[in-house]
């Protein structure tokens, strides 16, 4: 009986132990979920909300939640560890990551800033110079018959109305990648407004969200504005070709954006922070206001099963998920960059440990 009791008791313990090794995996010997939170850029969250459905169906015990929220938010959220990873149209500057944690800046997408109108008379795409557009928006070109756009539209229509203009009111990366753009065409711009995810600006109504300009832009009659194309793309409004210094009228896509980031490739391998707009004329297919943008995740972290989970979502998304982006009016990124943010992926650690 006492060797009987005795056996109990074992198969009792044993039992025990295989519950308390079942129950840290999860159900059936299932993975324990894992929940990712990212915040950013919406610039990006289109192609995002692909990626993360496309990986969650792959690996069903990872949960990832990204809020579209503006770039300047999303770093802030950064900064403030409050979450898994950041995202960004513009990278972080030698001096602004001294107010960051340790971080590492992926390259993960990229794709052009578009300048979306509403003139439902117009018959054609209009065409803009880059100094018809910083005349814009410095508030100097004001009408939609001023003599600068009827020289560029030759034979088009065009009302003598007000220009509405519409801008970002949040911080935001696609802000950062046009006042970019128009620091480098325009002297007076880069000298009173420059370039950053957020400016004053000196003319113009403040939409939040590409979401928030796209609103306005349909909204109001004679409007102009920039977002991504993805969001121009779905709610049916036209978009301008804009002049590149090739003298070249392109309109924005993902191929424009393709050959802008080519005609930076040496200037990206030595620093991948590198703008890539303006491009010089020896591109001349390269539309001229194109952006990388950027998730921003800390190099550390406490939760280990997580920061494997973020490191293989991220190696999906600059490898195979970068096959989902013509089809959003992204541009692929070229071998050399997803190569390159390959390597800076193995300095990510838990608790200081490497990650596999």
């Amino acid at each position: 009986m006492k060797l009987k009791s005795t056996l109990f008791w074992i198969v009792v313990a044993a039992l025990a132990v295989f519950d308390v090794g079942c129950s840290k995996s999860g159900p059936g010997g299932a993975k324990e979920t894992v929940s990712l939170v990212g915040a950013g850029s919406t610039f990006v969250n289109p192609i995002m909300t692909r990626w993360t459905a496309n990986f969650q169906q792959a690996q069903n015990n990872v949960q990832i939640n990204y809020q579209s929220i503006g770039s300047g938010a999303g770093i802030q959220q950064v900064k403030a560890g409050t979450v898994d990873f950041g995202a960004s149209d513009v990278a972080l500057n030698d001096e602004k990551l001294k107010d960051m944690p340790p971080v590492i800046q992926v390259p993960e997408s990229a794709g052009p800033v578009c300048i979306t109108y509403n003139l439902p008379d117009l018959k054609e795409p209009l065409k803009l110079t880059s100094a018809t557009l910083s005349g814009i928006y410095l508030g100097t070109i004001k009408n939609w018959h001023d003599p600068t756009i009827v020289k560029a539209n030759p034979g088009v229509k065009l009302p003598a109305t007000v220009i509405a203009v519409v801008h970002r009111s949040d911080g935001s990366g696609t802000t950062g990648i046009f006042t970019t753009y128009l620091a480098a065409v325009n002297p007076e711009w880069a000298k009173k407004v420059g370039a950053s995810i957020s400016v004053n600006w000196p003319v113009g109504l403040g939409g939040k969200g590409s979401e928030g300009v796209t609103g306005v832009v349909k909204q109001t009659p004679g409007a102009i504005g920039y977002v991504e194309l993805s969001y121009a793309t779905q709610n049916h409004l036209p978009v301008a070709s804009v002049e590149n210094k090739a003298g070249k009228f392109v309109p924005p896509s993902a191929a424009g954006t393709t050959a802008a980031i080519d005609a930076f490739k040496t200037e990206l391998a030595q620093d991948v922070r590198k703008p890539i707009v303006d491009p010089p004329d020896s591109a001349p297919e390269a539309y001229p206001i194109s952006g990388l943008t950027f998730l921003i995740i800390p190099k550390d972290g406490t939760d280990r099963a997580k920061r494997q989970a973020l490191k293989e979502f991220v190696q999906y998304v600059v490898t195979d998920g970068q096959q989902l982006s013509q089809g959003l009016d992204y541009a692929p990124l070229p071998s050399s960059i997803s190569s390159l943010d390959q390597t800076m992926l193995s300095q990510l650690t838990a608790a200081g440990a490497p990650l596999k």
